[in-house]
C-alpha cells in the first residue's frame, strides 16, 4: 500500500473490466447492528472521495464514474439507503414499526473510466 492509502475494513471489492476499458468495482458488506456506523463511514469515505475527485454521472455521457448503492434483501424491508452528493453523507430511511434485521447488508458498485479506476485503486489500496 502507498502512503496515504485509506484502508477499507468492510468493503472488499471485486474488479471487472469491459471491452472498452471501463471498470467496475463490486462490494457487498454484511455487518451486525453495532458495526453499521463504521460501515456507513466507510461507504461515505469512498463515495465522498469519488465525488470530490471526479465528475459523477452516466459513463456513456463522458462522465468519469457512477455508482449503485443498495440495501440487500434482509435489510431492504427496513428502508432505503442513499448517498447525498451535496452534503457528502449517507442517508438511511427506515420504515417505522419494522423490526431491525440481525444484519445490515449493503451492496455497492462503482464504475468508472480507466483513470478513475486507477485512482480508486491507489486511494484505497485495492487489488485488480
Amino acid at each position: 500500500m502507498t502512503m496515504g492509502t485509506a484502508v477499507l475494513q468492510y468493503l472488499d471489492f471485486d474488479f471487472s473490466e469491459d471491452e472498452h476499458g471501463l471498470g467496475s468495482f463490486d462490494a457487498m458488506a454484511s455487518v451486525l447492528p453495532v458495526q453499521v456506523p463504521a460501515l456507513h463511514a466507510e461507504l461515505t469515505r469512498v463515495l465522498a472521495w469519488a465525488c470530490d475527485a471526479f465528475s459523477k454521472g452516466p459513463l456513456d455521457e463522458a462522465y468519469d464514474w457512477d455508482y449503485d448503492l443498495q440495501l440487500a434483501e434482509d435489510s431492504a424491508a427496513q428502508g432505503h439507503i442513499g448517498f447525498d452528493e451535496s452534503s457528502r453523507s449517507l442517508r438511511v430511511d427506515v420504515h417505522p414499526g419494522v423490526m431491525p434485521a440481525s444484519r445490515h447488508t449493503v451492496t455497492l458498485t462503482v464504475s468508472g473510466t480507466p483513470v478513475f479506476c486507477r485512482a480508486l485503486r491507489e486511494a484505497f489500496g485495492l487489488d485488480g
